[in-house]
């Protein structure tokens, strides 16, 4: 009699990755895993202390691969415009595990791959050290909530999306001018916030990176 097969973690974290393309984290469970692996749960278990655990796994994954082939090149704000860009069309294939990334987070390799590029750019820029760690976590925040944003426009259905820009038409172009005489005013050259999304990322960005360089000495 033959024994279950030993799955490799990265075989794991494929089969995760598969799954959350077709669902979210709150529907994932490791017990869903198990049962497309073939295996039990406590064989999983071996491999990560729990579902937090395992999906940020899988989101650091991205992290890697949005890493794989990376290389510092221009000054420090192209360096930081690259690698976020880089992010983001890293997520935008997977765009399901962007929301994973931003609430789970994570801490491995591929993190630190990211982190430690962040953190080389803007001591290139000439901010004092003392300054870094903060304009680090502003640039973290500002990256992470933009993935996430746009993950959640880009995994929308075509029924969802019809029903967002109707609502955005009767919210916005129907709005009473009396009660709402800004929005009323405006309405015609509010687009709606699927609108352009990369260009708003990369001009919020630049803005923040615009904040950094006027600190610098």
């Amino acid at each position: 009699m033959t024994g279950r097969r030993r799955w490799s973690t990265e075989e794991i974290l494929d089969t995760a990755a598969e799954l959350l393309r077709t669902s979210d984290a709150d529907s994932f469970s490791v017990r869903k895993l198990a049962a497309a692996l073939g295996t039990d749960s406590s064989s999983l278990y071996r491999h990560f202390r729990n579902k937090t655990d395992l999906l940020r796994a899988v989101a650091d994954r991205i992290l890697t691969t949005a890493m794989d082939g990376y290389l510092p090149k221009g000054d420090w704000r192209q360096r930081i415009t690259t690698l976020a860009l880089r992010l983001r069309d890293a997520f935008g294939q997977q765009p399901q595990l962007a929301g994973i990334w931003g609430r789970y987070a994570s801490g491995g390799t591929g993190s630190r791959m990211v982190i430690e590029e962040v953190l080389e750019a803007l001591r290139a820029s000439g901010l004092p050290d003392e300054e870094i760690p903060a304009h680090y976590h502003r640039i973290a925040v500002l990256i992470v909530s933009l993935i996430a944003s746009d993950a959640g426009v880009s995994t929308r259905t075509p029924e969802e999306h019809e029903q967002g820009m109707e609502l955005f038409r009767v919210a916005v172009l129907g709005a009473d001018p009396e009660r709402f005489p800004a929005l009323a005013y405006y309405g015609r050259d509010i687009r709606p916030v699927g609108a352009d999304r990369r260009d708003a990322f990369e001009e919020l960005l630049a803005a923040q990176l615009d904040r950094i360089e006027a600190a610098i000495p």
